[in-house]
């Protein structure tokens, strides 16, 4: 987009998620390209193994297999995708666990100064819950990351039960986010020859009933598209991503995140975020790792969240275990990085309702292993 597009920006919190950000008007003049972070360098590695640019601190949250500190809640393995909502005068963080059976979800409360309030289950026993997305409404959206998977709506604040989303269709699940303009829940497929789907419902703020669409358009990165309905959202015995002729593929849809306008998403196949413009109905290549100028920066890339200044941040899965920052006027520069975790992937980058905090899980920490996942968080002068 025009590197010099003025920025715009709204907030939409209903139901206490935050969707905003700066508005990236017109097309995407190129990919972003490599350059000074705005934050700075990173600085030598923290207590945590965490560097970080100059002003921000880390700190553990939560553990695999531990208790949440101040609560006797047990931790889940390998935790993945993930929100912030608005509880009272604190927060909640959400969080999945991409386990086989026994996947489910788990949130931690925060009081207003930050301490921990208390843990607990929101889902459990479903099946790898990979990522997901936040609703205006308030709830999380954990999606089941295998063949006909589901997703489930589930309550951040406790005290209702999730409830299976069949509607919003059967697939290899990755990421969800909510476009409440255009009244529809965009979703993201891991599988390399995915689609990139929408679901209208038939009532916005339900999710029981409507129609699933699928986004139809060339080879090209960049240009129109149009979207047409999944037949059969059920996908059996034709899956989902074969139902339409003309579907377009992407290779292993991850995060998904909604701001002013723009859709964000990326693919692990190719390290590429893509942006799908709502207004205009256009792609359009916001990152591809093969197109830099010298040595890419962010390379596995996977989740994806964003901030009131219009600031992308995209989580690696491997790479140099970073998150990067990719700002409107299209740079992208490390924002931190793990050491000593080689084996494990970044997941679920999400920012208290207020900006000052952002949190996120290594999956499987130093031992490499689901049971070793560690959730953080990091604060500092995060641009507003």
């Amino acid at each position: 987009m025009d590197r010099r597009s003025v920025l715009r920006t709204t907030v939409a919190a209903a139901g206490g998620a935050v969707f905003s950000g700066s508005l990236w008007t017109g097309a995407l003049a190129a990919p972003a390209q490599p350059g000074p972070s705005p934050y700075g360098p990173l600085g030598a590695a923290d207590a945590n193994g965490i560097q970080l640019p100059a002003g921000f601190t880390s700190r553990v949250v939560a553990r695999s297999r531990q208790t949440v500190p101040g609560t006797s809640y047990t931790w889940h393995d390998a935790p993945d995708g993930g929100a912030c909502f608005v509880a009272g005068t604190g927060w909640v963080y959400v969080s999945n666990s991409e386990i086989a059976s026994t996947g489910g979800a788990s949130a931690v409360r925060f009081n207003a100064d930050g301490s921990i309030s208390s843990a607990y289950r929101i889902l459990g026993n479903t099946n790898r819950n990979c990522a997901g997305g936040a609703t205006p409404w308030g709830t999380w959206l954990s999606c089941e990351e295998v063949s006909l998977g589901y997703v489930y709506e589930t309550y951040p604040l406790g005290g209702t039960a999730a409830v299976r989303r069949p509607a919003m269709g059967r697939f290899n699940h990755e990421a969800a986010a909510a476009d409440p303009v255009r009244q529809v829940v965009y979703l993201t497929e891991d599988e390399s020859t995915g689609c990139f789907y929408r679901f209208r419902p038939t009532v916005w703020g339900d999710l029981s009933a409507g129609t699933l669409e699928v986004l139809v358009a060339g080879s090209a990165t960049s240009g129109p598209v149009t979207w047409a309905r999944v037949p059969d959202p059920d996908g059996s015995p034709t899956l989902t991503r074969n139902q339409v002729s003309g579907a377009k593929r992407f290779s292993g849809g991850e995060g998904c995140w909604y701001a002013d306008g723009t859709c964000w998403f990326t693919t692990k196949g190719d390290n590429r975020v893509w942006a799908y413009d709502a207004v205009n109905q256009r792609i359009d290549l916001a990152y591809d790792d093969s197109l830099v100028s010298g040595t890419a920066p962010l390379t596995g890339v996977d989740n994806i969240t964003g901030t009131r200044s219009g600031d992308l941040y995209v989580a690696e899965d491997g790479g140099n275990m970073e998150i990067n920052i990719i700002t409107p006027d299209e740079v992208v520069a490390p924002f931190l990085r793990i050491g000593g975790q080689s084996s494990s992937e970044i997941c679920g980058p999400a920012f208290s309702p207020d900006g000052t905090r952002l949190y996120f899980s290594s999956q499987r920490g130093t031992s490499g292993s689901s049971s070793g996942g560690i959730t953080y968080e990091v604060r500092g002068p995060f641009r507003s």
